[in-house]
């Protein structure tokens, strides 16, 4: 009988530990993602106050209220899309990281030389994505005339709001051809007006 008691608080144990450690790694993982999605985390690196500074004087800043955040266009956000915000820090962040401790970010001409390349992986991130972090405020935009047939385009091409919004927080830079740039794998300028 005593080696059954034994047996059984021993399962219990192992039960209570795998549980407790499965609820750390989940607290850990959602406050890590949590505590790395921050503006204050975002900026601590010098490259990123430049277009935080950006996103304060945009259209998308101030007046309506909305004050969207790094994160708010950069990761996606919801537990649907928690997969695509881990992976967005563990890619992104590693590949920023590793650039930010590389390259010369003391003033904007420095950073401006990279700029181009930055919006084009930021570019292609909202259209692997289908622009879901566009999708989280502009939820069902209905625009008349010609923006109208141009979001037709998003039925019936597969197009995403990315391929046509392409510089409106940032300072402007080359737009993409982010079709072309995924078919051929690499950045392709956009020649016509879209």
């Amino acid at each position: 009988m005593g080696r059954l008691t034994g047996a059984i608080k021993s399962h219990w144990t192992v039960i209570l530990y795998t549980t407790l450690s499965i609820a750390a790694l989940v607290i850990i993982v959602f406050g890590g993602e949590a505590a790395l999605s921050t503006d204050a985390f975002c900026t601590s690196c010098h490259s990123m106050s430049y277009p935080a500074k950006e996103l304060q004087k945009s259209d998308h800043f101030g007046p309506m209220g909305a004050d969207p955040g790094c994160k708010d266009c950069h990761i996606p956000q919801g537990l649907e899309n928690f997969h695509l915000a881990v992976q967005t820090h563990v890619v992104d962040g590693a590949r920023e990281l590793y650039l930010e401790l590389t390259n010369d970010y003391s003033d904007i001409k420095k950073f401006n030389k990279r700029r181009l390349g930055m919006a084009h992986y930021a570019r292609m991130n909202l259209k692997r994505w289908d622009s879901i972090t566009c999708r989280r405020c502009h939820v069902n935009p209905r625009p008349a005339g010609e923006a109208k047939q141009a979001h037709d385009k998003m039925r019936t091409e597969g197009a995403t709001c990315i391929d046509c919004h392409q510089n409106l927080v940032h300072k402007e830079v080359d737009e993409t051809d982010l079709d072309e740039s995924l078919a051929q794998g690499k950045m392709v300028i956009r020649e016509d007006d879209y």
